[in-house]
């Protein structure tokens, strides 16, 4: 990425952590990313069995989490995020410091709740995935985390980061707004760090690693040609050793791919 990266604020988001895609039917949902070339993780449950994802993890940093309800189950969450339609609800953004994170987020007038430390079952070995979590209130962008994985070593292995489409990093999360400089200044705000103009129109957000784009909703139908309308957080874009340039639609978020370049 080009152009400097502004210094953190205490507290302020490092880094893209994931991008969580909701769907009606977690199968169905992994067949279709699969069949993109994803390699999957193998399904695990959460939410007290209500909900269960598959991950794609990414080598370089960052990973998508395809989520949906479990048979039988139900989930109040994931019924309100579909009906805004299947796609990227979720965005999961790296912090350093939890507490920092949040003492941050409670100066800037957000009513966050104590960072929590949460397991979930990771599908592999049956040892549990641990993060720190903050989760202050929904904008309404979707959902928007602050987090700090705690078993890194456990998620991003060389068995789970290998895809054969050679997608290595998450290198972009980019809204389509009516209002891009309300959805800039919420963005801006829950991250910690400054938006600034993009060379395609409304905003962008440099983190350490990654960044999110803000963009009129025309300019995103360029960015993401076929792209609908659907969630806010309608594109994001995946670094790979090939297949650079091209753009694909799945569950209902379009995914650029880019020729990667290392960050």
């Amino acid at each position: 990425m080009s152009g400097l990266i502004p210094a953190v604020t205490p507290g302020g988001a490092i880094g893209l952590d994931h991008i969580g895609i909701v769907g009606a039917d977690l199968d169905v949902l992994a067949q279709t990313f699969s069949g993109l070339g994803f390699h999957l993780t193998p399904h695990a449950a959460h939410a007290s069995g209500r909900t269960a994802n598959r991950c794609i993890m990414l080598r370089d940093g960052g990973y998508l989490e395809l989520v949906a309800t479990v048979p039988g189950q139900s989930s109040a969450t994931l019924d309100r995020f579909l009906g805004r339609g299947p796609g990227a609800h979720i965005l999961a953004l790296e912090v350093a410091d939890e507490a920092a994170a949040l003492d941050r987020l409670r100066r800037a007038g957000v009513p966050a709740n104590e960072a929590s430390i949460t397991e979930r079952d990771s599908g592999l070995d049956g040892r549990k995935a641990r993060f720190a979590l903050i989760m202050p209130p929904d904008p309404p962008e979707g959902r928007v985390m602050l987090i700090r994985q705690l078993t890194r070593d456990l998620l991003w292995r060389p068995d789970t980061v290998a895809h054969p489409n050679t997608a290595v990093a998450l290198t972009e999360a980019v809204y389509a707004s009516d209002a891009p400089a309300e959805t800039a200044a919420r963005l801006s705000r829950l991250s910690g760090r400054p938006a600034e103009p993009d060379p395609m129109g409304g905003y962008r957000i440099p983190l350490g690693r990654g960044r999110v784009r803000i963009l009129p909703r025309a300019v995103a139908g360029i960015l993401f040609p076929g792209a609908t309308n659907g969630p806010p957080l309608i594109g994001l874009s995946i670094d790979a050793e090939s297949s650079g340039g091209r753009v694909v639609h799945a569950g209902g978020v379009a995914i650029r791919f880019a020729t990667a370049r290392g960050f």
